[in-house]
C-alpha cells in the first residue's frame, strides 16, 4: 500500500558522497505560479526537509507535502540505505546520517532550512544541528529524544538484530507495526497501517540490521539541547509507547524557544495517525516563522 502523491510532488534522485539520495520535493505554489505567469521577480520561499523514522521511508511524509503554506517548499529524504536510498558502504551511525544531510544540502544549494524528523529523523535532525546550526531555522522534532540508548536499550535492539536475522523483515513488519500506533489507529486507520508494514518490508535485512547498531551507539545530545536558539516545535502522540512523554519534557525543559503539542489518541506517528491535526500545527508553526 502506497499513499497516493499529487502530480505536483516530484520524485528525483542526487548523488551524494557514496550513495544516491531519493526524495520527494514539492516546490512552492508561489515559485509554481509565477513560473506559469513568467514573472521576472519569483517570490521569497522556505524550505522545509523532512526526516522519517526507522526503518520507514519519504513516503510518511507525503499527507504534510501536499499541504504546505503556499510560499513552502517541501523535501522529503529517504535516508542512506531506506527506500529508494542505496546504503553505500553499509557502516551505519546517525553522525553518518546527519553528515549525508548536510551534504544533501550543499548539493542542492539550500542555505538554510527548517527541519522536520520524527524519532529517528529526529535523533538526526538533532545531531546535524549540533553540526551547523546556522543551517537551520528552525526544528520540528516529533516522538524523539536527545538521549543515547542505556545497556537495557541497547540489548533490546541487540534482541530485535537477532530477531529479525532469525525470522525476517514480514514478521518484523508485522511486530513493529503494532507497537508505533494507538489501538485506535490500529482499529481504524488501515491505511496508514498497510503504508507502515509496506515501507518496512521495503527494507532488506542488512538496513534494518545496520540501522539498529546505528541507533544503539549514537551519541547524546542532551548537553547539546541548550544551545538550540531557533523556534521548535515538539509534537507528540498522546498514547506514544516507543517514546514517553517523559522524554518531551527533556526537550521542552531545555530548549529555550520550544513549544509542546499533544495529539490525542496518536501513538508514535501522530503526523499519519491525524493528519489534520499535525498539519495544522505545523502550518500554524511555519506561517508564524515568516
Amino acid at each position: 500500500m502506497r499513499i497516493k502523491r499529487k502530480k505536483e510532488i516530484e520524485h528525483k534522485r542526487i548523488t551524494v558522497g557514496d550513495i544516491g539520495i531519493s526524495y520527494l520535493i514539492r516546490e512552492a505554489p508561489a515559485i509554481q505560479e509565477a513560473s506559469k505567469a513568467k514573472l521576472k521577480t519569483i517570490p521569497e520561499t522556505h524550505t522545509i526537509l523532512f526526516l522519517h523514522g526507522f526503518p520507514f521511508n519519504k513516503n510518511m511524509w507525503i499527507p504534510q507535502l501536499e499541504d504546505l503554506p503556499a510560499n513552502y517548499t517541501g523535501i522529503a529524504v529517504d535516508v542512506r540505505g531506506h527506500g529508494n536510498s542505496t546504503m553505500g558502504h553499509g557502516f551505519f551511525s546517525v553522525d553518518l546520517f546527519a553528515n549525508d544531510l548536510l551534504e544533501f544540502m550543499r548539493k542542492m544549494d539550500i542555505k538554510k532550512a527548517v527541519l522536520c524528523g520524527l524519532s529517528m529523523g529526529g535523533y538526526i535532525a538533532l545531531r546535524a544541528h549540533e553540526l551547523a546550526p546556522e543551517k537551520f531555522s528552525a526544528l520540528i522534532l516529533c516522538d524523539t529524544n536527545s538521549l543515547s540508548d542505556d545497556n537495557a536499550g541497547k540489548l533490546k535492539r541487540f534482541e530485535t538484530i537477532k530477531s529479525v536475522l532469525k525470522h525476517g523483515t514480514r514478521a518484523f513488519s508485522l511486530t513493529f507495526s503494532q507497537k508505533v500506533f494507538s489501538k485506535q489507529s490500529l482499529k481504524n486507520n488501515r491505511d496508514a497501517v498497510q503504508l507502515i508494514k509496506s515501507s518496512i518490508r521495503r527494507n532488506n535485512v542488512r538496513t534494518i540490521c545496520a540501522t539498529l547498531l546505528a541507533l544503539a551507539s549514537r551519541t547524546d545530545t542532551t548537553q547539546h539541547l541548550q544551545n538550540i536558539e531557533v523556534p521548535t516545535l515538539l509534537v507528540w502522540g498522546a498514547e506514544d509507547e516507543l517514546t514517553p512523554k517523559s522524554q518531551a519534557e527533556i526537550l521542552q525543559k531545555n530548549i529555550p524557544n520550544a513549544r509542546f503539542v499533544e495529539l490525542a489518541a496518536c501513538g508514535h506517528l501522530p503526523s499519519l495517525e491525524d493528519i489534520e491535526g499535525f498539519n495544522k500545527e505545523m502550518n500554524a508553526f511555519l506561517v508564524g516563522l515568516n
